[in-house]
């Protein structure tokens, strides 16, 4: 590594020790450091990472000293199981922060059930994250938990609290389509993009009206733009037409709101390339974005761009580091989990690493490579 300062150090060795002294056997450092070293090269749970660390011990003992050997597996988990996750997750923050840099463009929030933490015998449900995913950066911004006599939608205020969106474009689901989202949003400095649906019933009738009434005139002297899309593939043609309407101010009660839209999409299932099926659905949404900013064809990309939260960090989650099949009933211990992974994707996005296993893999055969991505400011395969 030469003389380049260990960044992973330095910001980790600020958390506070959650623990009592006489149960310090091991610094709090060493712990963090094996678990994300563990975790960056195949481990999935806290067995697995006390395996990894008895058989790379000389490797680690080069930056974290373990002194007193490696924790077991248990003392791990009692570890993640104390730790504050947003304390951890503020750590994780300031990491991204400084091999990211700053963020643009669209920041996708929707929540995941990690299905598995649920403790029937105590009566605890499987835990619901919100997480916030910077689209173009490939980058994980933060999560918080969704409380068990709640929803999204108080959970969703707290976690753009977390975040640096200004400047950025925030999508959330139909659920996220309220009053007070859509000013947090706007307070921040950033702009947003939001479904409408039965949800919101009086404001879906208000959208509604207005395609009803420029239609009406055939959307004569009215100021909206259209864009139409084809893609053929994987046994279907999907067509998708979306109309923007700019709005005048106090048209419709919403904070911020310059325009409202129409996407309909319709779904022709092929099969020997005959017809089998056709789908058609309409959905209807508003953005705080003017004509200017985003015309139809504009609003249409940012639209699909929300579903990469998906793609790019839910399915990587379930398929890669199986949450859904890890046991793991503690709160915390399942959040700093998953703010682990969450941090490791953006890594591995920023790198340009489209197949996460492929690359966990060989950073387990290369350990050198994998300190080097750990530690750098401008880390690299």
């Amino acid at each position: 590594m030469g003389n380049e300062p260990n960044i992973f150090i330095s910001i980790f060795s600020k958390i506070e020790d959650p623990r009592i002294e006489r149960n310090k056997d091991h610094r709090l450092i060493d712990i963090i450091g094996l678990s994300i070293c563990a975790v960056l090269c195949g481990a999935e749970h806290w067995t697995e990472i006390e395996q990894f660390g008895k058989a790379k011990l000389p490797w680690l003992r080069t930056f974290l000293g373990l002194k007193k050997g490696v924790p077991s597996h248990d003392t791990i988990g009692r570890f993640f199981s104390m730790l504050d996750p947003l304390v951890f997750q503020s750590c994780f923050q300031q990491w991204v922060r400084v091999l990211q840099g700053k963020i643009k463009g669209v920041v996708a929030i929707d929540g995941k059930t990690v299905r598995r933490s649920h403790d029937h015998a105590k009566g605890k449900n499987a835990i619901h994250l919100v997480s916030a995913w910077a689209t173009e950066n490939g980058v994980a911004l933060g999560q918080v938990k969704v409380d068990d006599k709640s929803n999204e939608i108080t959970a969703i205020p707290e976690l753009l609290k977390l975040l640096a969106i200004k400047g950025c474009l925030i999508t959330i689901d139909a659920m996220g389509c309220q009053k007070e989202i859509a000013k947090e949003i706007l307070d921040r400095g950033a702009d947003y993009l939001l479904n409408v649906k039965d949800n919101q019933e009086r404001l879906r009738e208000d959208v509604e009206l207005e395609f009803r009434e420029a239609q009406r005139d055939d959307f004569k002297h009215m100021d909206y733009t259209y864009h139409q899309s084809v893609e053929k593939g994987h046994g279907r043609i999907e067509q998708r037409r979306l109309t923007a309407l700019p709005l005048f101010p106090g048209e419709i009660d919403w904070p911020g709101i310059q325009q409202v839209f129409r996407l309909e999409r319709k779904f022709i299932l092929l099969r020997k390339g005959k017809v089998v099926r056709v789908e058609e659905k309409v959905h209807y949404g508003l953005t705080s974005l003017t004509r200017p900013q985003a015309n139809a064809e504009r609003l249409l990309y940012l639209k699909r761009k929300y579903w990469q939260i998906e793609n790019g960090l839910h399915y990587r989650r379930d398929t890669t580091f199986h949450e859904d099949a890890t046991r793991m009933s503690h709160p915390h211990a399942t959040r700093n989990l998953t703010t682990i992974h969450n941090t490791l994707l953006s890594l591995f996005a920023r790198l340009g690493c489209h197949n996460v296993a492929q690359t966990r893999r060989r950073l387990d055969g290369d350990l050198r490579l994998a300190f080097s991505l750990l530690t750098s400011a401008h880390p690299r395969l």
